[in-house]
């Protein structure tokens, strides 16, 4: 039978969230704001506009919203687009669901300015039938309704979406969604490994599990 996969990207499909973490860091470290030791687990499932709101709002962080784009920019950008690469087994298991005829989308909070090109270049962008950033739905992976619009536009039902995700959050909420969830480890979310489990309907440390 059919299924709809809609796979996060950083850290699951792509070996990137020391790239991603450090973007945000970078930020928080030279603004001399004090933060919790969770901040990248709170806000990997914002994308890079609903951070800076965060930032400034709860955390008080004084730069200028176009000057920490440019910085998240000037940090990551060449990294996404020259460095990162695909998580171990990644390629492989996605061509095999292709050749089973599944349906491949990609739900991440990464703008397409990094996601696009990162894709194109590990060869796995043309296997995806979406390939959707939260900035498509003005939502973020925190919010329940942003997996229901992307079952909408799947045209599937519900009992047939996968959700795969390395963070706890983004979990939690798609299972509070209905969407069957499966938990990835990322190295970077060891600390938080026993919440992401207790989250996920399945759990997974490596794509060849999937």
């Amino acid at each position: 039978m059919k299924k709809y996969y809609i796979f996060d990207f950083d850290g699951t499909l792509v070996d990137s969230m020391p790239c991603w973490s450090n973007k945000m860091l970078n930020i928080l470290n030279k603004s001399k704001v004090n933060y919790p030791n969770d901040i990248i687990t709170t806000i990997a499932t914002l994308g890079d506009n609903a951070s800076i709101d965060y930032f400034i709002n709860v955390l008080g962080v004084g730069f200028d919203r176009q000057l920490m784009l440019n910085m998240m920019d000037q940090y990551a950008l060449p990294k996404y687009r020259d460095e990162i690469l695909l998580k171990e087994h990644v390629k492989s298991k996605l061509i095999q669901l292709y050749k089973q005829g599944h349906s491949l989308n990609v739900l991440t909070a990464s703008p397409h300015k990094m996601l696009d090109p990162c894709l194109r270049r590990n060869g796995i962008y043309d296997l995806f039938d979406n390939v959707w950033s939260t900035d498509d739905f003005c939502l973020t992976k925190s919010n329940p309704e942003i997996y229901l619009k992307a079952l909408e536009l799947l045209s599937c039902n519900i009992c047939d979406a996968i959700f795969v995700d390395d963070n706890p959050i983004a979990i939690d909420t798609a299972n509070r969604a209905g969407l069957f969830t499966v938990g990835v480890y990322d190295e970077t979310g060891k600390d938080f490994e026993s919440l992401l489990k207790s989250n996920s309907n399945k759990f997974i440390y490596s794509f060849k599990d999937l």
